[in-house]
């Protein structure tokens, strides 16, 4: 019965999978499940077993993923329009991780590795470049960064101890109507003044 019942269920998921209408949810969630939660895991497994090879193999993984990724926001206008794209994406990522293709390795050694050993001097300048740039830039701005830190923590313990409840939401004070207003006395009449004329208003 259980075979029957694991039959079943993949094969429904197999048809959800592959279906070019209706799941794109589904495939989106493969794709974000094979290229980053299931690579995230077996890479942390390998720093804490200090399995070399595995180190390697995960660190050409991310590298190739890395660049993947990039190329697929700089297209991501023109890629949205392939039909099955993620389809193809999700068949990429697993082609990339099986051990009997090695996918990423192939990738790293004939395309990646040749173009950094080429430009590597030339990358480096560049974020040399990028860095001193940002480096400058945030040490002319540090009283706004240091403004804005300030800031946001002294709203996120408002809202936090707004959510403990130990502070109440000021609630707004309701406009007084005429009717609100108390009858005047007599007291409260303006009243002349002797010598001037003038109305003298006690209240």
């Amino acid at each position: 019965m259980s075979i029957l019942g694991s039959n079943i269920t993949g094969d429904v998921g197999l048809r959800l999978l592959l279906s070019p209408l209706g799941s794109n949810i589904v495939i989106r969630t493969a794709c974000c499940t094979v290229g980053t939660i299931l690579p995230l895991y077996s890479t942390s497994k390998a720093i804490e077993r200090k399995d070399q090879n595995e180190q390697e193999k995960w660190l050409r993984y991310w590298a190739v993923y890395g660049s993947f990724t990039l190329v697929e926001v700089f297209s991501d206008k023109l890629l949205s329009w392939v039909p099955m794209y993620y389809h193809l994406k999700f068949a990429f990522l697993v082609w990339l991780q099986v051990p009997s293709t090695e996918g990423a390795k192939q990738l790293y050694v004939n395309h990646l590795r040749p173009f950094f050993l080429r430009y590597q001097s030339r990358i480096d300048q560049v974020l040399g470049v990028i860095c001193h740039e940002m480096v400058k830039l945030i040490s002319a701005h540090q009283g706004e960064i240091q403004f804005v830190r300030t800031l946001i923590v002294k709203i996120m313990g408002s809202v936090e101890q707004i959510f403990r409840g130990d502070v109440k939401p000021v609630q707004p004070h309701e406009p007084r109507t005429i009717e609100d207003q108390p009858p005047r006395t007599i007291e409260d009449q303006p009243q002349p003044r002797p010598d001037t004329g003038l109305y003298i208003y006690f209240g």
